[in-house]
């Protein structure tokens, strides 16, 4: 990760990303923006998880409620949505996708092995349905912390969060087939 001096304009993070999903066909992605929200707040992020990836923690916690909650691309980011198939109530849909998840692109990590880095929960995207794109607080501290125990305790791969921000306020729910609180 190279940090520029200045973190606003032209002069924005890079990560370093490589970019092989939207190298693909269009059919298999949809170029979206995360939709921004009102003054984002760091609720946590995974300092081991940034090492691991090649970025420096303390350089990325000042920017990392902005980057991480969408309002701010790092500049070598190329934010997709991912369209895929599948059976979805025991019926093949040939045409789904990321409906809150935004790959910015994937990271070479110390040990190699290629990740994607997504903003989940930044959004509308194509895929979105009636939702609205958004995550609430409880699942995705409950994912974050079962990942985590799953990586640390018992080294298992899987999917691990690299942060977690909020708006400082909540101004509506997260659009749910009930609405939710975003706490």
């Amino acid at each position: 990760m190279q940090l520029n001096d200045k973190l606003t304009g032209k002069d924005r993070m890079r990560f370093g990303f490589q970019h092989s999903y939207s190298a693909l066909p269009s059919t298999f992605y949809a170029r979206v923006a995360p939709t921004p929200v009102t003054d984002p707040r760091l609720l946590v992020l995974n300092r081991s998880l940034a090492v691991d990836l090649g970025l420096e923690p303390n350089a990325l916690e000042p920017e990392a409620a902005a980057l991480f909650s969408g309002n701010q691309m790092p500049e070598d980011a190329d934010p997709i949505a991912m369209a895929y198939a599948g059976h979805q109530f025991g019926v093949f849909v040939p045409s789904l996708g990321d409906g809150r998840a935004i790959l910015l692109g994937e990271l070479r990590g110390r040990d190699g092995v290629l990740r994607d880095l997504q903003l989940k929960g930044a959004g509308r995207t194509p895929f979105s349905r009636g939702g609205d794109g958004r995550a609430v607080v409880g699942p995705m501290l409950r994912e974050y912390l079962v990942s985590e125990a799953m990586h640390a305790a018992i080294g298992m791969r899987c999917v691990r969060c690299s942060s977690m921000s909020s708006p400082a306020s909540t101004p509506r729910p997260v659009r749910r087939t009930c609405p939710r609180s975003r706490s």
